[in-house]
């Protein structure tokens, strides 16, 4: 397993500034941070270059746009080796926003969003569950989104 990289104090409050709001200003961060812009810059660009951030997006909300049902759904597989080839499949259906390989009784946990429950019935039966592999599902839908973070920086 790979070992976390050390971070100091200016790392944390750069982190802590840019996971709130990615759209900050490099020098609304450098005067929090009590140094100059390019300090920031140079901070940023070497975390990037470390992988320890990545990118920038827009978060949409997904009811706003009218995806009203979230659900989760764990997926059986006929057999573990099949694994990378359903997920393939699956890539290519976009009401899945998260894919993940599990452990438990599951072999595959996702996270989708449709516009209501009907479009995720036809979303299960006419794409996931014809998937050659997927032996059943099972789904749960989420009644409410209590809250979303980024991980802890301690």
């Amino acid at each position: 397993m790979e070992n976390a990289l050390h971070l100091d104090k200016l790392d944390r409050q750069i982190l802590s500034l840019v996971t709130k709001n990615a759209r900050i200003p490099y020098l609304e961060v450098a005067r929090e941070c009590n140094v100059s812009g390019a300090a920031i810059h140079q901070r940023i660009q070497r975390l990037t270059k470390l992988g320890i951030i990545s990118g920038s997006e827009f978060t949409l909300d997904p009811k706003k746009i009218g995806f009203h049902t979230c659900a989760y759904v764990g997926i059986f597989l006929d057999n573990a080796g099949l694994y990378p080839e359903v997920v393939k499949q699956l890539e290519k259906i976009p009401e899945i926003t998260q894919c993940h390989y599990i452990t438990g009784g599951y072999s595959i946990f996702i996270k989708v969003y449709t516009r209501n429950n009907e479009d995720l019935k036809h979303m299960l039966v006419d794409k996931v569950q014809a998937i050659a592999g997927v032996s059943r599902t099972e789904t749960f839908i989420s009644l409410e989104e209590t809250f979303n973070r980024q991980i802890p920086l301690i």
